[in-house]
């Protein structure tokens, strides 16, 4: 005759009297049926093997090898339902699908009325980046990083923060996050699987952006080796290479920005109040960052590095100020995402 641990049965109760009556919650979302069947999936691979002896006694304990074989399996499929849950809402392939759109429009437009904006030199970082607007109409390539220089400063900001500020604040709201905390998977194993959850979203949105750019270029302007602001030439399939920079260091800045609204997220079980709190501040950063008077805050603001990415274009590559991005994303990430595990594992799931 088997015996089952007090711990297990108490995770096993949890999974299936999670609701009143063992009724699933309603409302929008992942359905609570199949974050019940994560649950028990979860707690049967993560639960201890045990050797049973005469009487029925437990004499064995928890198998190390399985234990450190099936952690990596199960937190890896953890992932993959998170994944999935993320690039199958309609919300977000509807967002992915418009940040597709604004590149293709950005070139149409500039092939229709030519490539001029105004303004005179400058960077991404100076001014909007014109000096890169009126190099599109000669080689389709700088259409990529024209694009990425619009879009970073709101559009891919809000895309982040809906899906980052939904990750936590939008299964409570639902009663779906008790389901998934019932298996003994762990908060702070659960907190990270949702911040890479959002981090391959970032990823994936920034690409799109990228690749649309890319093949609108290709199809509506000339392609050759690059004249980089800097003067130097450059052969075309570099040019490629430093779309790929350019798109990493993009979304190391997006990332920064999620564990923002991920932290947020945790603070409330309304997901529109952490997404709206995220692009608010956003926004009131972009303010600020354009007041004289407040230059010597502007290296301490996030957004002041999104558009940090024009050392690519200068030979040889301008890595400095990249460099210096990437440590601020860094601090933005740690300090937030510190908040968000110190606030998610002392929480009392009440929803």
């Amino acid at each position: 005759m088997s015996t089952v641990s007090g711990k297990e049965a108490v995770s096993t109760e949890n999974a299936t009297r999670a609701t009143p009556g063992g009724e699933p919650a309603t409302g929008t979302g992942p359905a609570p049926e199949t974050a019940r069947e994560t649950a028990r999936e979860t707690a049967r691979e993560t639960a201890p093997e045990t050797a049973l002896a005469g009487g029925g006694r437990v004499l064995g304990s928890p198998a190390p090898v399985t234990r450190a074989v099936g952690a990596p399996r199960a937190w890896l499929r953890l992932l993959g339902s998170e994944a999935g849950l993320v690039f199958r809402r309609p919300r977000n392939l509807a967002m992915l699908a418009v940040l597709a759109v604004i590149p293709a429009l950005i070139g149409i437009t500039l092939r229709t009325f030519g490539g001029s904006m105004g303004g005179e030199g400058g960077g991404v970082g100076e001014g909007g980046g014109p000096a890169i607007f009126e190099q599109v109409t000669g080689n389709g390539l700088f259409l990529t990083f024209a694009a990425l220089s619009v879009l970073v400063q709101l559009l891919l900001p809000v895309a982040v923060a809906v899906v980052a500020g939904d990750s936590i604040a939008g299964e409570a709201g639902i009663g779906t996050l008790r389901y998934l905390l019932a298996a003994p998977a762990g908060r702070t194993r659960l907190l990270a699987v949702k911040y890479v959850g959002v981090i391959l979203f970032c990823l994936a949105a920034v690409t799109v952006v990228a690749l649309s750019a890319l093949l609108t270029g290709l199809l509506l302007f000339p392609a050759g080796p690059i004249t980089l602001l800097s003067g130097g030439t450059i052969p075309f399939l570099d040019g490629v290479l430093r779309i790929g920079v350019v798109v990493l260091y993009v979304t190391a800045g997006m990332a920064a920005l999620a564990a923002i609204a991920l932290a947020l997220s945790t603070l409330t079980e309304v997901s529109i109040g952490a997404i709206a709190s995220t692009v608010v501040l956003v926004i009131v950063a972009q303010v600020l960052g354009v007041i004289p008077q407040l230059e010597m805050i502007r290296p301490y603001m996030l957004t002041e590095w999104w558009n940090g990415f024009d050392g690519v274009l200068r030979d040889p590559m301008a890595t400095g100020e990249m460099g210096q991005g990437l440590l601020v994303f860094a601090a933005y990430a740690v300090v937030f995402g510190s908040i968000a595990w110190a606030r998610f594992t002392g929480k009392d799931i009440t929803a």
